[in-house]
């Protein structure tokens, strides 16, 4: 499931007395944040009706999940092509490479246009032979490179350059043909966004609806740290698992620390609760829920976020204190204790989706600037590893049964499941049960089920992703060959060295060391190993 980055929401304590504050666990979840720009401003506000939903299935279930769900009447279709995408933190975006990523089964190429100091979304296609542009290069005059015929794109989609085109001949590089399509993108929060609509009239659309804000990002008092990873199954299982509390104290045991009723006995090992989670309102643009330790909302198609309940939504794409605004990080509540659960989702393809987390919070500040960024990721890793075997295959058994037959064949009597059958009644209601590719992936079906080593590889899907993480295992590969240099070094002296030339106890000493040295650069290879490529999680044996 879920992640320390990736986690679920009502099981952090997100206020902390000075005498019961203990060193935090960075394994949390997700907070809200919603389009800066009103999105009423452009529809009416509708209209609403009271309906009683009398079960989390639509099986026969007894009991009542929500007292007064509010749902839309009117019927409408969620239009996935006409939203802010986010594509990656820009922690994480090296301005001197291009960086391709694919995002609702658009292939897009991320690159840093120096000329006008902005990050730029392009078609990962060169018009010219469909040669990818995110293996080309950025040239010494800041324009976009395809490396397979030298080709030049300025910051606009223009071509500027076709080294092949004669100087005296007609000026083909200006020809329609030879742009590539630009996507509208902006900066915010410390993510790359873009909009998956390369058509003109979409040129300006940052002034009409911007992607969701979220304060405590931009509010110096907090921590800003974000993780990415590429997930090896679907979106709508992506979110319906961080939208599931109840899972982590089984799916996570030994990882994750869980918050525990002392007064009601322990009914297994784990210490598995009964959740009381209402749900409030469900519309196209979302839901809302409550739940005993505060609040958490779905803002489609990306944002899920958990809030304590002293923070205030507001309504207009953020979450905060009420005063907070863009221009001025909101205040710091005096000494109170915040953090803030912030997920998402991103659909990439069938079968594989895309999470950036981050956890901002107001105490404990000092951690993020002493511990190593990539130590955090390690352990979050490791969250999103313990269950990721389970989704991959539970998504291909909701595949058999099919999307749309999600509520019957599966049985959710608990209010611990309110969020995950929200999600479901919101995509089936407003999506017909599924992501809408447009014209791609009509069958919709997976792709084959790799091997299990590859299926939890880290490597591929964070480590050449993220800056720290690609920084911290070039720097222990390194340490790793001087290990094992020094160990074989030493070695070489004690045998070139005459015997009548060293005492015994010096021969000893250096035997000794190199030993050291080589067992030192074999348990570095196993930690590389395990934290940066392969960790499996056997449930069995914890």
């Amino acid at each position: 499931m879920a992640t320390a980055s990736v986690v679920d929401v009502p099981l952090v304590q997100t206020r902390f007395s000075r005498a019961e504050f203990r060193k935090p666990t960075f394994f949390f979840f997700v907070p809200n944040s919603k389009t800066k720009a009103s999105f009423l401003q452009i529809h009416p506000k509708p209209k609403f009706t009271k309906l009683r939903l009398f079960s989390s299935s639509l099986t026969s279930s007894p009991f009542i999940l929500e007292p007064e769900l509010h749902i839309h009447r009117q019927e409408q279709k969620f239009d996935w092509f006409s939203h802010w995408y986010p594509l990656a933190p820009v922690c994480d975006l090296d301005k001197r490479v291009p960086h391709g990523k694919r995002v609702m089964g658009v292939d897009v190429v991320v690159w840093w246009d120096r000329n006008e100091n902005a990050w730029k979304v392009f078609d990962d296609c060169c018009p010219h032979r469909l040669a990818p542009l995110s293996e080309g290069r950025i040239d010494q005059w800041g324009r976009l490179q395809c490396v397979y015929h030298g080709w030049c794109f300025s910051g606009s989609g223009d071509c500027k350059f076709i080294p092949q085109a004669p100087r005296d001949g007609p000026p083909v590089h200006t020809f329609k043909k030879a742009c590539v399509a630009a996507y509208p993108c902006t900066e915010q929060n410390g993510i790359v966004w873009f909009w998956p609509n390369s058509d003109p009239q979409y040129k300006d659309i940052i002034t009409v609806k911007q992607p969701p804000y979220i304060p405590e990002l931009d509010d110096p008092s907090y921590t800003k740290m974000m993780g990415t990873r590429d997930i090896p199954y679907g979106y709508e299982v992506l979110i319906e698992n961080l939208m599931d509390p109840a899972h982590v104290p089984y799916a996570h045991y030994g990882i994750m620390r869980v918050r525990s009723d002392k007064n009601r006995p322990k009914a297994d090992r784990e210490g598995g609760r009964p959740i009381d989670i209402s749900v409030q309102t469900l519309d196209i643009n979302g839901f809302s829920a409550k739940q005993e330790w505060g609040n958490s909302k779905f803002i489609p198609p990306c944002v899920f976020y958990a809030f304590p309940s002293s923070v205030v939504d507001q309504g207009n794409g953020s979450v905060s204190s009420p005063s907070s605004k863009k221009d001025s990080p909101s205040p710091r509540l005096g000494s109170q204790r915040r953090a803030l659960l912030i997920f998402i989702c991103i659909p990439v393809s069938p079968g594989k989706s895309r999470l950036i987390w981050t956890f901002p919070r107001n105490f404990a500040v000092w951690m993020d600037q002493i511990v190593p960024r990539w130590l955090f990721h390690i352990g979050q890793n490791l969250i999103l590893d313990s269950d990721l075997y389970l989704l991959h295959v539970e998504e291909r058994k909701i595949m058999q049964t099919g999307p749309s037959n999600w509520q019957k064949a599966c049985f959710v009597p608990t209010k611990s499941d309110a969020l995950v059958v929200a999600f479901r009644r919101w995509l089936k209601k407003y999506s017909g049960g599924r992501v809408d590719w447009g014209m791609k992936f009509d069958d919709g079906s997976l792709p084959p089920m790799p091997p299990r080593e590859q299926l939890l590889d880290r490597y591929w899907s964070h480590v050449v992703n993220c800056t720290t993480c690609s920084a911290a295992y070039k720097g222990l590969k390194v340490l790793e060959a001087v290990l094992q240099v020094v160990s074989v070094g030493l070695l070489g002296i004690i045998a070139a060295t005459k015997q009548a030339a060293m005492t015994s106890a010096a021969g000893i000493s250096l035997a000794s060391l190199a030993v050291m040295f080589f067992a030192a650069s074999r348990w570095l290879s196993h930690f590389i190993y395990k934290n940066f490529h392969f960790h499996d999680y056997n449930h069995a044996l914890k």
